[in-house]
């Protein structure tokens, strides 16, 4: 396996960011696995990064916003049919600039006004757009976490591992069920595990720099660095 000692460090790398900040491992792996190894994309980084979520939540569980989680994944349910629908019937790269552009300008709005609370109706809109854009963009965290923003640092982290554990289950029944998982996909995800298990140890210096009152600066950065990947992948894609 060769292809480890590229996509290890990758991985141990992104397992920090969201070890640290509760998201950001698919805007740092993901493309780059693609690049190393095609195969390690989507179902061996799902299944490690729904370990990350298990180790997340062994954690910080106390701090889980478990009616926050609900309302996500009723949102989500529809939004990932969306997301279904627009890969089936929109381009690829302008979908991928509406997605980036509009999580952008969520971004702006934060710094500027915007002070979004964890409420049933916004839950479930940002559970809509989680679905919609992780399943036709591959960028399903930030709308939760610019929800969280203004939330401690172990609420943000727990309720989005919560979220995203349930979403990625929903994920793997449904490929299981399509008959897309295979042995060697679990072979693939146990390599990637020790980095992964590296990383989420890593985090934790990490995350006590950012519990001290910069949770919320991360997460916009990490959002608004999703939004412009997008927008540059429509560009160059």
């Amino acid at each position: 396996m060769d292809w480890l000692v590229v996509a290890g460090p990758i991985l141990l790398v992104g397992a920090v960011v969201q070890g640290a900040a509760g998201f950001g491992m698919n805007l740092v792996a993901a493309p780059l696995l693609a690049l190393v190894e095609p195969a390690l994309v989507p179902v061996p980084l799902l299944i490690v990064a729904s370990a990350h979520g298990l180790l997340t939540i062994a954690q910080e569980y106390r701090d889980t916003d478990w009616r926050g989680v609900a309302w996500v994944t009723l949102g989500r349910l529809p939004g990932t049919v969306l997301g279904v629908l627009a890969v089936a019937t929109l381009a690829e790269r302008p979908f991928a600039a509406i997605v980036g552009g509009a999580v952008l300008v969520c971004v702006v709005l934060s710094v500027v006004s915007w002070r979004p609370q964890p409420r049933p109706a916004t839950l479930w809109t940002a559970g809509v757009a989680s679905g919609t854009f992780g399943t036709a963009a591959s960028i399903g965290g930030p709308p939760i976490a610019l929800v969280y923003q203004h939330q401690p640092g172990p609420r943000i982290r727990a309720t989005l591992a919560a979220c995203f554990g349930i979403g990625t289950a929903i994920s793997l029944a449904g490929l299981g069920i399509g008959g897309q998982l295979h042995l060697s996909q679990l072979v693939l995800a146990a390599g990637l595990l020790p980095f992964l298990v590296a990383g989420f140890l890593l985090s934790g210096p990490l995350r006590r720099v950012l519990d001290n009152g910069r949770i919320r600066v991360a997460v916009l950065v990490i959002s608004g660095g999703s939004g412009l990947a997008l927008l540059l992948r429509s560009i160059v894609g």
